[in-house]
């Protein structure tokens, strides 16, 4: 249900805001700068929006102090430390996620022996495996499934289609976006020369491990999480996990992390505290990516990247590299041109002087 009117005042106390005009006005929602009207708060961050932001007819807008001068005089400011933030908390607060009613729909599978908590919303065409448990308040979607034994801690959300597979953990408050996968199988297979009555075959390695997600995770729609050969796999507290990426078994992504679309992370390395690793990098095996660390979208990193360094490209190096190649690569041609050229002038060089 929607928040109804609050004024500039209260909603700046709940944002961490503070009030630059009149903190009576009242706001009831939350819109672009283009189409906010009198009723409405907007968010400005970005310059590139600055003409937007001065023709605004909202009744406020959330923005920071080195901006507030470019609203119009209409407009109250709300001044935030943190406008983003402060604008996340606002969206937050005039778009609250309805709630399904507690209870398990008729149209459910539980299996034997499984756990619910009274207070979790199980929809219809759920399957909760035998032994598993779900958590206080926690939502599964219309085709949501958590699989045998299984665990799911509190207010957590799966959407349709997600999956928790065997023995796989979620902690609190996780998301998973639909037809996000938890604990599919490690691409694990050994190479049989020997192999059966057919001749060499890949023969599967049993992914005998589970797949951990921590407190506060969300996973994106379609992305896949494996679980271990062995031990685990671990997605760390507050990471935020994208659309289409791949983090195969064993891996280990540490706290606050950030995860863009179509990244592939390999078998057994490890991702550090508070990294970011842009759209469609792709990191190879048993790695170590440090504490805050970030790689650049489309990079390809083949060897370890020390704590709070930046790498890019393709092969990924030190993003400062990255930078002077990407200037000189366009120039490579032409400069093979003058190499030849050169090359041709001491040929002909060399055959005067043999003459002479």
């Amino acid at each position: 249900m929607a928040q109804g009117p609050l004024t500039l005042d209260e909603l700046a106390r709940r944002i961490g805001a503070e009030v630059r005009g009149d903190g009576s006005r009242r706001v009831r929602a939350v819109r672009p700068l283009e189409d906010a009207g009198a009723e409405d708060v907007a968010f400005y961050a970005n310059p590139r929006y600055r003409k937007e932001l001065q023709a605004t007819r909202a009744c406020a807008v959330i923005l920071a102090e080195d901006a507030a001068g470019h609203a119009p005089a209409a407009a109250s400011k709300l001044v935030a430390s943190q406008p983003y933030v402060s604008f996340a908390k606002a969206s937050a607060i005039f778009n609250p996620e309805d709630r399904p009613l507690a209870g398990i729909h008729p149209g459910a599978s539980v299996g034997t022996g499984a756990e619910i908590d009274p207070t979790a919303s199980i929809g219809p065409l759920c399957v909760v495996g035998r032994g598993a448990r779900i958590g206080p308040r926690t939502i599964l979607h219309p085709g949501a499934r958590v699989l045998d034994e299984a665990r799911v801690g509190s207010s957590c959300i799966l959407h349709s289609g997600a999956v928790v597979r065997e023995r796989c953990v979620l902690g609190d408050r996780v998301i998973l976006q639909p037809n996000a996968v938890v604990g599919s199988d490690g691409f694990g297979f050994a190479f049989d020369i020997e192999g059966d009555d057919d001749g060499p075959m890949h023969r599967k390695v049993p992914q005998a491990g589970i797949a951990r997600i921590e407190d506060d995770v969300e996973l994106g729609a379609c992305t896949c999480v494996d679980r271990a050969t062995l031990g685990e796999t671990v997605v760390g507290r507050g990471t935020k996990v994208d659309n289409l990426v791949q983090i195969a078994h064993n891996v280990r992504i540490g706290a606050l992390s950030l995860v863009v679309a179509q990244v592939g992370i390999s078998g057994s390395t490890e991702i550090g505290k508070g990294a970011i690793l842009a759209g469609q990098a792709g990191i190879v095996g048993h790695l170590r990516i440090g504490d805050g660390a970030r790689v650049g979208a489309q990079s390809g990193v083949a060897h370890d990247i020390p704590d709070g360094e930046t790498y890019s490209g393709y092969p990924a190096m030190p993003h400062r590299e990255w930078l002077r190649m990407s200037v000189s690569l366009p120039k490579v041609p032409e400069l093979l041109r003058q190499v030849r050229k050169l090359e041709e002038r001491v040929k002909e060089l060399e055959e005067i002087a043999r003459r002479k």
